[in-house]
């Protein structure tokens, strides 16, 4: 199977005056070329099975296809511009609070939180599908469109890309989770990783959704333990060399202002393991599963709980558009499933990268998007 990814040549133009000027323009699309039993990733132009449904989604999903280097930018931009629209219809409810039009404004504001708060989850999905785009991984479609004849094949595999956004200290917890989920040992052969199995499709799809929430809770909980490990090591310990070591405040700073956009992540998971032998290394992993295993229920659910409303509507609108049927998006609870464990593998590492991504996301989103508390 063959990917190209094509863009309209750039134009030379302010990217903060551009928004409706692409709206019109017609986009290339991400091509899949695949046999008739292989999953069609070509169904949509951003090969995602979530449209956008707002303007800013829409704005900019064309950005990402024809001006990918103005893409954060253009986020920058719309999240301030849904911030201020919120902000002035709010301050227009509690300006008229005492007249006779106070009803009316309220619920102009409801009206516009709702709209901003759509808007905002499309941001949100175009930022993770971003992050997908940069290890070059498509989101695997609407699985109506993969599945031929009861049986789901999804090709390539692209294992090796969605284990590289982890950790060592992560990557091993992945694998446990893999192995958990659907039986596949890590060092399990090819015929295993290629021989079939029934799973029913709802059962897929809690399995989908659990893989995200677990991506996010590992996300969450290995920077906690980075952290502790920065304080108690101290700053020698953080060195790359001399030259491009990174202090904690510089290491805090340069990863927030890049969380979103895939540079901060490999430089902190090569600066704690930089040096270590094989057995500190796995030593390190050990510590990390200790550290989760001992949290208190307390800390338990603040690493797991999503920490927003819109992380939890734009997971459950994306599973939903995955697994549901092409009719209403619904959940076909009595369908079963034939497919082979790599495909199965496939689609929980997709599910963790997403959980990791929309941590990254949130946590990015939030500094200028003041997002609803979960």
């Amino acid at each position: 199977m063959e990917y190209s990814l094509s863009f309209h040549k750039a134009l030379p133009f302010s990217p903060f005056s551009y928004r409706r000027r692409f709206l019109i323009g017609k986009s290339q699309l991400l091509v899949a070329r695949a046999g008739p039993s292989h999953c069609d990733f070509s169904s949509s132009p951003l090969n995602t099975p979530l449209e956008p449904n707002s303007s800013a989604g829409r704005f900019l999903s064309t950005v990402l296809l024809n001006q990918r280097h103005f893409f954060n930018h253009a986020v920058s931009d719309e999240l301030k511009q849904l911030s201020n629209d919120r902000n002035a219809a709010f301050d227009r409810m509690f300006l008229s609070s005492a007249s006779d039009e106070a009803a009316l404004h309220r619920r102009i504001a409801q009206l516009k939180e709702h709209e901003c708060q759509t808007a905002v989850e499309d941001v949100m999905y175009m930022l993770i599908f971003y992050k997908f785009s940069e290890i070059r991984v498509p989101l695997v479609p609407k699985l109506s469109r993969c599945i031929y004849n009861g049986r789901l094949e999804i090709w390539p595999p692209k294992d090796w890309e969605l284990e590289s956004i982890h950790s060592i200290e992560v990557l091993e917890m992945v694998r446990e989770h893999i192995s958990t989920v659907i039986g596949l040992r890590a060092n399990s052969s090819v015929t295993d990783s290629w021989s079939t199995t029934q799973i029913q499709r709802q059962h897929l799809g809690r399995v989908y959704v659990a893989s995200i929430l677990y991506g996010y809770f590992l996300k969450s909980a290995s920077l906690r333990h980075r952290l502790e490990l920065c304080l108690r090591l101290g700053h020698h310990d953080l060195r790359l060399s001399n030259r491009n070591s990174l202090h904690l405040p510089e290491m805090c700073s340069y990863r927030l202002n890049n969380l979103v956009f895939g540079h901060a992540d490999k430089r902190q998971s090569v600066s704690l393991g930089q040096g270590l032998s094989r057995q500190e290394r796995q030593e390190q992993q050990e510590k990390l599963k200790c550290y989760v295993m001992g949290f208190d229920p307390e800390t338990l659910q603040r690493c797991a709980k999503l920490k927003s409303n819109e992380a939890v509507n734009l997971i459950e609108k994306h599973s939903c558009a995955l697994f549901g049927n092409t009719k209403n998006g619904l959940l076909e609870t009595d369908e079963v499933i034939l497919t082979s464990f790599s495909s199965l593998k496939r689609l929980v590492l997709e599910a963790i990268a997403f959980g990791s991504f929309l941590w990254d996301t949130e946590e990015y989103v939030n500094t200028v998007y003041k997002l609803k508390e979960n």
